[in-house]
C-alpha cells in the first residue's frame, strides 16, 4: 500500500480512513498502541481534561516547567492554523518530517493489529494524531509530556497513557451527545482519567458529586481549588497561590480575563503535586510568560480593538462576559458570532446579551465540515434573542469587516464562537484585514 510523503497528504489520507469524525472507545486505538510499543512519552505525564480552560491550562504548565529547564512536550487540539500546532516540543511546534515519520509508523502498527484482529480496524483523525505525537514524545526523551484530552476523558485515546498527574479544569454542559445530559453525566466521564494512588487536580471549587465519587471509589486524592489550594489578588499586578506551610507571590498572568488566574493557579497545583524540583523563581517567570493565541488574543485595527477568542459555550461566554465588564471602555463593543451547528448558540448570546451595545454580526462556518453552517441558519436558532436583529454574513472575515466599517475609534470588536471562528479571525487579520 502506498501512503503519503507530505504531512499535508496523510492529514488527508488519514481524515479519510474513518467514516466518523469522532468514535469514542480505547480498544481499536490500545490495539495499534500495543502494536506500537512506543513507550511512555515522557519520565513524567500530565494529563488535562475539562469542559473550558484545558488549553490555557497546558499553557502554564508548559511554560513554568521549561522556566524551570525541563524538557516539555505539550499534545493540544484542535489547531488553529496549522497541524503542527498541535505538538510541542520545548515551546516549538514539531516540523512536518517528525509527523510524516510517526503516521507512518501509526500505520505500520494499524495495519498488523488489523492482521492479528482479522477484521477491519479504522482509527479516527484524532486517533491518528495522538498515537503519532505519543510517538515523537517518546522519541524526544522529555522530561515532561503535557497531554490535553481531546473528548471527554474516559474513551478518549489520550487516556491510554497512565498520568502521574490528572487534571480536570472545569466541568460544564458541551458535546452532550457523546459525554451525557448534565454536569454529574459529563463529569463522570472527566474523572476518568483519574488512576489509583494518582494526584486529581480539581481547578473548580464545586466539581460535580460523581467526580469526586470517582476518585474516592478508586483511590484518587482529590486536590481541590478553594479548599486544598487557594489563590487570590493581593497587590495591584500581583497574586498568590497558598497551599498549608507553602506560597507564592505572583506577576498577574500575560493571559487576559479573571477566568486565567484560576487557570494558573490549578496549572500550579499540578506541578507541586509532581515529584519534581520547581525552582522558586520559574513559578512567576512561567506565569508571566504562558501565551496562547485565540484566548481573549488582542488585534489593533485603527482605533479599534479586535479580540479573537474560541470561547464555544455558556461557560465560556459567561468568562467573556466577566472580563468585558472588568475592562470597561469609552466606546461601544460589537460581535462577530459564529458557531457550530451542534452548539448552544442562544445560551451564548445570552451569556454576553448585557456586554454587547453595539451591533452583532453572524457569520457561517460552511468551511467546518458537516458540523458547520450557514449565518441564516444560526439567525434561525437565535430568534428572539439579542442578536435576533443581527446582521448575517457568509464567511468570518467578511463579517469582521462588516463590524469595523461600523465602529468608530474608542470601540472594540469580539470575534468568538469557536476555534474555526478564531482561525478564520487570524487568517484574516494574518492577510491585512
Amino acid at each position: 500500500m502506498s501512503t503519503p510523503d507530505t504531512l499535508a497528504g496523510w492529514l488527508a489520507w488519514i481524515e479519510a480512513q474513518h467514516p466518523a469524525a469522532i468514535e469514542l472507545g480505547l480498544d481499536r486505538v490500545r490495539a495499534v498502541s500495543d502494536a506500537m510499543a512506543t513507550g511512555r512519552p515522557g519520565r513524567f505525564v500530565v494529563t488535562i481534561a475539562g469542559t473550558n480552560g484545558k488549553g490555557s491550562t497546558v499553557a502554564f504548565v508548559e511554560a513554568i516547567a521549561r522556566a524551570a529547564g525541563l524538557r516539555v512536550g505539550a499534545y493540544t487540539s484542535p489547531h488553529l492554523l496549522a497541524y503542527t500546532e498541535r505538538v510541542r516540543i520545548d515551546g516549538r511546534d514539531v516540523d512536518d518530517a517528525a509527523l510524516v515519520a510517526a503516521f507512518a509508523r501509526v500505520e505500520v502498527a494499524r495495519a498488523a493489529a488489523e492482521r492479528v484482529a482479522g477484521a477491519p480496524l479504522r482509527l479516527t483523525y484524532f486517533e491518528y494524531g495522538t498515537l503519532a505525537a505519543l510517538q515523537v514524545f517518546a522519541d524526544a526523551a522529555l522530561d515532561l509530556a503535557i497531554l490535553e484530552v481531546g473528548l471527554g476523558g474516559r474513551l478518549d485515546a489520550v487516556n491510554l497513557v497512565d498520568p502521574d498527574v490528572a487534571v480536570i479544569t472545569t466541568v460544564d454542559l458541551d458535546h452532550q451527545d457523546w459525554l451525557g445530559p448534565d454536569r454529574e453525566s459529563i463529569g463522570r466521564e472527566k474523572a476518568g482519567i483519574a488512576r489509583a494512588g494518582v494526584p486529581l487536580v480539581l481547578g473548580e471549587d464545586d466539581p460535580p458529586a460523581s467526580v469526586l465519587r470517582h476518585a474516592y471509589a478508586i483511590g484518587a486524592p482529590a486536590i481541590r481549588g478553594g479548599s486544598d489550594y487557594l489563590f487570590g489578588t493581593t497587590a495591584p499586578g500581583r497574586w498568590n497561590w497558598r497551599e498549608p506551610g507553602f506560597e507564592l507571590d505572583l506577576p498577574l498572568p500575560a493571559l487576559r480575563g479573571p477566568v486565567q488566574l484560576r487557570n494558573a493557579a490549578t496549572a500550579i497545583a499540578a506541578l507541586r503535586a509532581l515529584d519534581v524540583e520547581i525552582p522558586e523563581t520559574a513559578w512567576g517567570a512561567g506565569v508571566a510568560s504562558a501565551a496562547i493565541p485565540g484566548r481573549l488574543q488582542h488585534l489593533r485595527h485603527g482605533g479599534i480593538d479586535v479580540l479573537v477568542d474560541v470561547g464555544h459555550n455558556p461557560q465560556a461566554a459567561g468568562a467573556l462576559s466577566e472580563w468585558l465588564r472588568a475592562t470597561p471602555i469609552r466606546g461601544r463593543t460589537h460581535a462577530v458570532y459564529a458557531a457550530l451547528e451542534d452548539k448552544d448558540a442562544a445560551g451564548m448570546v445570552s451569556a454576553l446579551s448585557a456586554d454587547i451595545d453595539g451591533r452583532w454580526h453572524l457569520a457561517g462556518l460552511a468551511h467546518a465540515g458537516p458540523r458547520g453552517g450557514d449565518a441564516a441558519s444560526l439567525a434561525r436558532r437565535l430568534a428572539g434573542s439579542a442578536a435576533a436583529d443581527a446582521a448575517c454574513h457568509p464567511e468570518v472575515a467578511t463579517a469582521v469587516s462588516a463590524a469595523l466599517a461600523l465602529a468608530e475609534a474608542g470601540d472594540r470588536v469580539l470575534v468568538f464562537g469557536s476555534f474555526h471562528t478564531a482561525a478564520a479571525a487570524l487568517r484574516w487579520a494574518r492577510h491585512g484585514g
